[in-house]
């Protein structure tokens, strides 16, 4: 499922341009990103791969970077979560 109005494949289209400019950034330090679904309620689930799964900075990315850039690019998002993270982590 994924959200509704919109159309996905727009939507997605977006949150991967804002993805895209994260990339050079977790690739430098051997990592990855991948969204992994769109929900109905707008919340982006992504999966950190390579190094950044297991980094302890992982948190910090995710709200200082990653959710940060997605929503900047696609403000309509509800929030950004790491499937792979545990939620302790997320704050």
């Amino acid at each position: 499922m994924g959200p509704k109005g919109e159309n996905r494949e727009e939507l997605s289209q977006r949150i991967d341009h804002a993805l895209e400019e994260l990339r050079p950034f977790l690739r430098s330090d051997g990592g990855d990103i991948r969204v992994v679904d769109v929900k109905d309620d707008l919340t982006v689930e992504v999966e950190l791969q390579g190094a950044c799964a297991h980094c302890a900075q992982a948190a910090m990315t995710m709200k200082a970077g990653v959710e940060e850039a997605v929503r900047r690019a696609v403000p309509e998002v509800t929030k950004v979560i790491a499937v792979n993270m545990p939620a302790s982590a997320q704050g």
